[in-house]
């Protein structure tokens, strides 16, 4: 048995001085994202896109930003947790593939790190590509950084 599970974040930036975590690596010198937890966007939909596959909801379900428990956590933590519990039920993930919108930063010069670091999370291979929205709407206007995920579940 085969499932596919669909995952999305978005994140506004943060005009404090939040670090920026994309994938658990932290990019120096770029503008943070607002969020309760770390604001991890990759992290977030790779998690998502997991859940989804395994029917298990999303994270915002099981990780409340109601709930002052989660603020500040470590979003490749949180992504451990929903491999634990993805896994728990029984499901392999076969791969994750993501595609992270944003101006700026420029996703090439860190994917093979974001890349290798949540695959070792994952248990299996991420691929990660960086795409612009070429001026247009909010991300365009560098408000934020969005991220597609989709992962491949199987039962053996």
């Amino acid at each position: 048995m085969i499932r596919v599970g669909h995952g999305f974040d978005v994140h506004r930036f943060d005009d404090g001085d939040r670090p920026l975590r994309l994938g658990g690596v932290e990019l120096p010198g770029q503008r943070g994202l607002a969020g309760h937890s770390d604001a991890d966007v990759i992290a977030h939909a790779v998690a998502d896109a997991l859940l989804g596959g395994a029917g298990r909801g999303d994270i915002g379900e099981l990780f409340p930003d109601s709930d002052p428990a989660w603020a500040g956590a470590d979003s490749m933590a949180l992504l451990a947790r929903v491999v634990a519990l993805v896994t728990g039920d029984g499901w392999v993930v076969a791969n994750v593939d993501a595609t992270v919108v944003a101006e700026a930063p420029k996703i090439a010069p860190h994917r093979a790190a974001i890349e290798q670091r949540l695959s070792a999370a994952v248990g299996a291979p991420v691929t990660v590509k960086g795409k612009r929205a070429e001026g247009m709407g909010a991300l365009g206007r560098q408000e934020g950084i969005a991220c597609w995920a989709v992962a491949l579940l199987e039962r053996p």
